[in-house]
């Protein structure tokens, strides 16, 4: 091998050697995950064929009636307990009246009942019965939604009801002419039919 050859294989060694003891480039540093705050998950009223309580504060809060009237009625709120009528096939029900001011009960600003039967027809049934009724008394009737379900809005001369039943459940929710104006009263009352049939937390 010549002296040329020879120098030359040496520089390639140096070089290569060179190439092996390059460092590598430093690590990028570790991601550090960002953490986001929790999402504020709103609760959707869920109506459910509910047990019935024996107090209107368990049904709708006088509180809540007056969120969704957006003003507060005088008076007070009264609860009766109705009994089970074996002919009708109705097993328990209650009433409650608010902005009960020393008149009869059925002049209160507003209602709501709730009654349970033996079955899911027999409950239907009374809701339909009730409609005939009305609408040979001259009320006018229109579908409305209460949560997802479908209910009548009777309109008659002095009153606006809302009924409809869920289950073994019947509900009603009615006010006086008057009492919130006429284009709301069926989301006033499809609010307080939804919430009737919600069963309050910790209740």
């Amino acid at each position: 091998m010549s002296v040329r050859t020879m120098v030359l294989a040496a520089v390639v060694v140096v070089v290569c050697a060179a190439c092996s003891t390059e460092k590598s480039p430093p690590a990028a540093p570790p991601q550090i995950p960002t953490i986001l705050p929790p999402t504020t998950i709103t609760r959707v009223p869920q109506m459910v064929d509910r047990p019935l309580p024996d107090d209107c504060e368990l049904i709708v809060p006088v509180d809540i009636l007056h969120q969704r009237l957006g003003r507060e009625l005088p008076g007070e709120l009264q609860t009766i307990v109705g009994i089970p009528e074996p002919s009708l096939g109705r097993t328990a029900k209650i009433d409650c009246y608010y902005g009960m001011e020393r008149q009869p009960l059925a002049a209160a600003p507003v209602i709501i009942g709730l009654a349970t039967y033996v079955d899911e027809p027999t409950a239907a049934g009374r809701v339909a019965d009730s409609i005939a009724a009305e609408r040979q008394e001259g009320a006018t009737v229109t579908q409305v939604d209460v949560g997802k379900q479908k209910a009548s809005l009777v309109s008659t001369k002095d009153e606006r009801l809302l009924m409809g039943s869920l289950g073994k459940t019947t509900f009603v929710s009615r006010a006086k002419v008057g009492v919130v104006p006429d284009d709301l009263v069926g989301i006033f009352l499809a609010a307080l039919a939804q919430q009737a049939m919600t069963p309050l937390e910790d209740s």
